[in-house]
């Protein structure tokens, strides 16, 4: 099959599609795993933070040299074979989740981490949603609690995870301030932002209301600056502590010290949540924005475009027809 793949660690130039053996579920072990032809597959700061050998990933994806040379977390496709043990989903099913490997023509993921796609979306769109959605969905809901009438605040409202956040935000009932920059104003209110703040020109945490919940979903605001902007009780939430501005730092720093308005989160796959996902998505109340669509002969261009840091909403890589 032909896949995406990284020898080394380095810049976008040190991927390359190669053929490469396609994975297997008859071998014993794999019993609750699908094989699942990719049609489609999203880019994620994952695949930037281990194509480029970001120290902490190391320890799980090789200290010196990639342990697994293919990239790519989130997938939709159909369903090619499945092991004995699957019991939810069969040959020919449209599916979507996450699974690592995604950026080649067949991946093998846990029955327990993809879902049945949501029938309105195509491959490409249905793409766009596991890792990202996942993530807004539980920092919201899990992490940040929201409920109908909070005052909350989406950092990075225009980018992967941020425009999940606004929407979801929305459909628990919260009043949502989206912040983005100049040119993504015109789209916030079509997620169902109530407000709209372009940091170019306008410093949330200086001016304005105070939130129920921050959630930072670029991880480009240190909490210490942002708790000025917070209610008493209210909350920041980041998605990711590795990004830059030492948010860990901020987060182990202020917890030692008592403070419990911060957290931190990563998401957690699982296929409940992306049929809860794939509710929202059919009924009108999540839809994924994407950005840029590339074929996966020019992998090397969507890394430079996710490396640049302004991508709006989702990036998708289009591995087959």
């Amino acid at each position: 099959m032909k896949a995406a793949v990284y020898h080394r660690y380095g810049p976008p130039e040190v991927l390359s599609i190669e053929e490469i053996a396609a994975p297997e579920i008859q071998a014993e072990g794999h019993e609750d795993r699908v094989l699942i032809e990719v049609h489609a597959a999203a880019m994620n700061p994952f695949d930037v933070l281990h194509r480029s050998g970001f120290l902490p990933v190391r320890p799980s994806a090789g200290w010196f040299a990639p342990k697994y040379p293919v990239l790519g977390i989130d997938v939709a496709g159909t369903v090619a074979a499945v092991g004995k043990n699957v019991t939810r989903m069969q040959v020919g099913d449209a599916v979507y989740g996450i699974c690592l490997g995604t950026h080649a023509g067949f991946v093998r993921a846990h029955e327990r981490t993809v879902a049945k796609m949501p029938a309105n979306l195509t491959f490409t769109q249905a793409a766009a949603i596991p890792t990202a959605a996942l993530t807004a969905l539980q920092g919201l809901r899990d992490f940040g609690q929201v409920v109908a009438g909070q005052n909350v605040l989406i950092n990075g409202a225009s980018g992967g995870v941020g425009h999940f956040a606004v929407q979801i935000a929305k459909s628990f009932g919260a009043q949502v301030t989206a912040v983005t920059s100049t040119p993504n104003l015109e789209w916030m209110p079509a997620l169902g932002a109530d407000r709209w703040i372009d940091y170019t020109r306008e410093d949330f945490t200086r001016s304005g209301p105070k939130y129920d919940l921050i959630y930072d979903a670029v991880a480009k605001r240190r909490y210490f600056e942002c708790k000025p902007a917070l209610t008493p009780s209210g909350l920041y939430l980041t998605e990711n502590s590795l990004k830059p501005k030492f948010q860990f730092f901020q987060v182990i720093f202020s917890l030692l010290r008592g403070d419990q308005r911060v957290r931190t989160h990563m998401a957690r796959p699982n296929a409940e949540d992306l049929d809860f996902l794939r509710s929202l998505v059919e009924d009108g109340k999540l839809k994924p924005v994407i950005g840029k669509v590339y074929p996966l002969d020019e992998i090397v261009a969507a890394h430079r475009h996710l490396e640049g840091g302004h991508a709006r909403g989702k990036i998708v890589i289009q591995v087959a027809d």
